[in-house]
């Protein structure tokens, strides 16, 4: 069974939280016509909602119940994501996301910019009208932390990294944001947690490495898609290759790799009393090798 198959059947476990998420997203959104539809259509468009899906599993795991603040705070997370793949368009020069064109290629790139900006802003004002301090620095950091790991993923183009200096990219680019999501649910909740940290950090590296792996394969199958390898960006197949040119030679070491942090995740929620929702968190983490 495919990754996309066991993850349709968990996120119906979630799927009324997601769609009031989904709403709040939404709710704060006004610019000028014709921007402000095309904003509107990006959120809408359809998207995994990952970030908040875990977490949400997380907290029913711990047999809690979602309330409007983590659900607010869940569509400010969505909205950094949001931002982050507008700016990554920009960044990659992408005239298609998700079936549709992309605001750059759309407007141009100084417009999307200003746009995944405007997102950004919505986002912290639902995050600071929380009143938690601890949180609203938190996810300074999480942006400073993505900015930075894109920031320095400019500056490495063409050059292969050590796997310590990837690990630290995947952490910072994806992890840090799962983190986020999740960590600042806890606190909402006023509850503490010692396996949580562990557990999103290396599900969230998981991913990143999964979704380094797709990349690889979709380009060899010549699918409309980003190639990192064209674009100077060295992941894990090429690190244990030693060679762009024969990152293939890479996969196999890659995906242990994968199942390495898998196995951490997996590890990290044992401790958690067996319920519906920590099978779904293990079923979840354990489709990340499956394709």
């Amino acid at each position: 069974m495919s990754f996309e198959v066991k993850y349709n059947q968990i996120f119906e476990l979630v799927k009324e939280d997601i769609e009031s998420i989904k709403s709040l997203m939404c709710e704060n959104i006004s610019v000028i016509q014709p921007l402000n539809d095309e904003i509107l259509n990006i959120l809408n468009s359809p998207s995994k909602y990952i970030r908040s899906v875990v977490a949400i599993l997380y907290i029913k795991a711990l047999e809690l119940d979602v309330s409007s603040d983590v659900l607010n705070l869940l569509s400010a997370v969505e909205l950094i994501h949001n931002a982050s793949l507008i700016h990554d368009d920009v960044i990659d020069e992408s005239a298609k996301r998700r079936d549709c064109k992309t605001l750059n290629s759309k407007f141009s790139s100084k417009l999307a910019v200003i746009a995944g900006d405007y997102i950004l802003s919505i986002a912290m004002q639902k995050i600071g009208a929380l009143e938690y301090s601890e949180i609203t620095e938190m996810f300074a950091k999480t942006l400073e932390k993505m900015s930075k790991a894109e920031i320095n993923q400019y500056f490495s183009k063409f050059k292969i990294p050590t796997l310590e200096q990837y690990i630290e990219k995947s952490r910072n680019k994806t992890a840090e944001l799962f983190k986020s999501a999740l960590l600042s649910s806890i606190i909402v909740l006023g509850i503490e947690d010692d396996y949580a940290k562990d557990f999103i950090t290396n599900f969230g590296i998981a991913f990143q490495i999964r979704d380094d792996l797709l990349n690889l394969s979709e380009s060899a199958d010549s699918k409309p898609v980003h190639n990192d390898i064209e674009s100077g960006i060295y992941t894990a197949p090429v690190i244990f290759s030693g060679n762009k040119d024969r990152a293939k030679d890479g996969i196999e070491k890659t995906c242990l790799l994968l199942n390495n942090y898998i196995e951490k995740a997996v590890k990290s929620v044992e401790n958690i009393e067996d319920n519906k929702y920590k099978r779904a968190l293990i079923k979840l983490s354990k489709s990340l090798s499956d394709e």
